[in-house]
């Protein structure tokens, strides 16, 4: 089964069909799921933060629930410290689907709540990694940090 090309070394990710459908395995979750644009990408994407950037796959949450002002909202991926708090909020979005503004007021709208240091967003070919400074703005950072460099 062959599936798009993105912007990250090549990860082995487990497909099959399913009634036609393509699936993926989903470590995090430890099941298959059906295989969309967005879930192709965030596959790559987490993956990639394990197996390259040293982020434990056992503190990482994918499509959980949040309460924004009074609204459910499902994030894709958030990753936790050791004392299980959460440190990263990450977004992702199908190839085809430009980040644009608002890509960036959803992604805050999210750490509305959780009010993190750290965000990231992610279409699989445009990765972006943001950080919040001293003065409380969120800067870009050129690439990527391990884990090791957000705790």
């Amino acid at each position: 089964m062959k599936m798009q090309d993105l912007n990250f070394p090549n990860i082995e990710l487990r497909l099959k069909k399913n009634e036609g459908k393509a699936e993926i395995f989903d470590v995090f979750r430890n099941k298959f799921v059906v295989c969309t644009p967005e879930e192709w990408v965030r596959q790559n994407l987490l993956n990639f933060l394990v197996q390259f950037r040293n982020y434990p796959q056992n503190l990482i949450a994918v499509e959980k629930q949040l309460n924004i002002n009074g609204l459910i909202r499902r994030y894709d991926a958030v990753v936790f410290n050791k004392n299980i708090e959460p440190i990263l909020i990450i977004e992702c979005k199908a190839p085809d689907v430009e980040i644009n503004q608002e890509t960036f007021d959803q992604i805050c709208a999210y750490n509305s709540n959780l009010n993190l240091n750290y965000l990231l967003i992610s279409n699989g070919y445009q990765h972006i990694y943001m950080k919040k400074d001293a003065k409380e703005k969120f800067i870009f950072l050129d690439n990527i940090p391990y884990y090791e460099e957000i705790i």
